[in-house]
C-alpha cells in the first residue's frame, strides 16, 4: 500500500473517491477540484493517478493519493476508517469496479471470475459504505455515491456475474440509503449504460448513446447536490428498465438470449 500527500490543512470539503485511476473516477476528482476542496483518490495505476491528481491540484484542491487492491476488503476497511478518522468525509464516491463477460468459447462465466467480481463490484464497496455511512449517521451529515450499472436491470447471461453483482449493489444501496436518512445522510446510486472510455472503443466502435466520462461526473454531481436517491443515465436507459419489467417473461428471456456478447 502506498499513500503519499500534503499536510492537511483547514477545507471547506473533504471528498473520498475509489477508482480515480479510471477514466469515470478522474472526472470526477476534477469536477469536484476547487479551492477549498480536499480529496483523497484511490486507485491501482500508480502513474495515471500521479497525473490526475497534479491535474486536480492545478485546479486547487489539496490531493493525497492512495493505491490500495479493494480486492483485500479489511484491509480498504480499515484505510477508509483511519481517513475518515483523521479528516471526516463530506462525500464519499465509490467508483471502483470491474467489467468482465464470459471467455469465448466457455459455457458460463469460470467461477474465479464471479468472485473476482463478486468481491470488487458488491462485497468491497458495501462493506466501505457501510463503515462509512456509519460514521457520517454519528456525525448527522454526509453523503455516499455508489457506481452501479444499467446492466444491474437485466438478466444478461453472457455476463452473468457483472450484471448479477450490480444488481447486489443496487438493491443494497437502495437499503441503505433508507437506513441512514434519518440521520442526515443522503446515498445516490448510479446507473450508468455505456461510457466512452478506451476501454470501452477496444471492444465496440461507436457505441450508441456511450456518454463522454466529463458529462458523467458532471450528471453524477448535480444528482447528489439534489440528494437524488438513483440517477439513470443516459435517459433511454430508463426506458429499456421500464421495457424489460413489462415484457412477459417468455419474451423478455427469448430477447436477451439473442443478445450478442460485446467484443
Amino acid at each position: 500500500m502506498v499513500r503519499v500527500g500534503s499536510a492537511h490543512a483547514a477545507v471547506a470539503s473533504c471528498i473520498l473517491i475509489t477508482g480515480a485511476s479510471g477514466e469515470l473516477g478522474g472526472a470526477l476528482a476534477r469536477c469536484y477540484s476547487r479551492d477549498g476542496v480536499s480529496l483523497s483518490l484511490w486507485g491501482r495505476d500508480l502513474g495515471r493517478l500521479a497525473a490526475i491528481a497534479d491535474a486536480c491540484r492545478a485546479l486547487g484542491a489539496i490531493v493525497e493519493t492512495r493505491s490500495l487492491d479493494i480486492e483485500d476488503v479489511a484491509a480498504a476497511v480499515a484505510a477508509a476508517v483511519e481517513e475518515d478518522t483523521a479528516a471526516p468525509f463530506d462525500l464519499v464516491l465509490l467508483v471502483s469496479g470491474l467489467g468482465d463477460t464470459r471467455p469465448t468459447g466457455e459455457q458460463v462465466e469460470p467461477a474465479e471470475l464471479v468472485a473476482r467480481l463478486g468481491t470488487v463490484n458488491f462485497t468491497a464497496p458495501a462493506a466501505m459504505g457501510a463503515a462509512l455511512a456509519g460514521r457520517m449517521a454519528s456525525r448527522r451529515r454526509g453523503a455516499l455515491v455508489f457506481i452501479g450499472s444499467a446492466a444491474a436491470f437485466h438478466a444478461l447471461p453472457f455476463a452473468a456475474a457483472y450484471s448479477g453483482t450490480k444488481a447486489g449493489l443496487a438493491r443494497f444501496a437502495d437499503a441503505l440509503r433508507l437506513n441512514v436518512r434519518p440521520y442526515g445522510v443522503s446515498v445516490t446510486l448510479v446507473s450508468p449504460g455505456f461510457i466512452d472510455t478506451e476501454a470501452g472503443r477496444q471492444t465496440h466502435d461507436g457505441r450508441a448513446f456511450a456518454m463522454a466520462p466529463d458529462l458523467v461526473a458532471k450528471r453524477i454531481e448535480q444528482a447528489v447536490r439534489r440528494k437524488k436517491a438513483h440517477l439513470i443515465l443516459p435517459w433511454p436507459f430508463a426506458l429499456l428498465r421500464a421495457f424489460d419489467r413489462l415484457l412477459p417473461a417468455v419474451l423478455r428471456d427469448r430477447l436477451l438470449l439473442s443478445l450478442t456478447p460485446p467484443g
